[in-house]
């Protein structure tokens, strides 16, 4: 592993970091995108990424998130709703389960989903490549009594 990700991955585990990042982060990686017409997210120079539309679970508006991803060999991507270790499920989870048809942008292409929450022994298989891909959603499970909710996205 390259030094700047050792480093990348020590600063992304601190509570300083989860209290910080949900405020700028995601609203940078908003502007990019729609400023690139959807060919650069900046966070995922560091991980990979997509833009999740998904339709608001109260508000039944369409909802987009910039979502770090773990892409899957099938084509599918993997979301972990960590909400950077902090109490709450992130808004996007529950958007999700109430209503599992999404898009994402990946790439610059706009891409019809279908969300599922994994459970079992399912879940817990993702949750270790989760880990092997980003050590950090360890700090971010310690800190908080839920658990992370896991989505597998695939094709529709």
């Amino acid at each position: 592993m390259p030094p700047g990700e050792r480093l990348l991955q020590r600063v992304s585990a601190t509570r300083t970091f989860a209290r910080i990042a949900p405020h700028f982060i995601p609203a940078l990686d908003r502007a990019v995108h729609r400023l690139t017409r959807g060919k650069v997210l900046l966070s995922a120079q560091m991980l990979p990424g997509v833009i999740l539309t998904a339709t608001g679970a109260r508000s039944g508006q369409p909802r987009r998130t910039p979502l770090a991803c773990l892409p899957e060999e099938g084509g599918g991507w993997l979301l972990i709703g960590s909400n950077f270790g902090r109490p709450g499920h992130p808004a996007w989870t529950g958007n999700l389960l109430k209503n599992p048809e999404a898009e994402v942008s990946w790439r610059g292409r706009d891409i019809p989903v279908r969300a599922r929450l994994l459970t079992g022994e399912e879940r817990a298989q993702a949750w270790r490549a989760a880990l092997a891909f980003w050590p950090p959603y360890a700090a971010y499970q310690a800190r908080v009594a839920r658990e992370i909710r896991l989505f597998r996205l695939e094709w529709r």
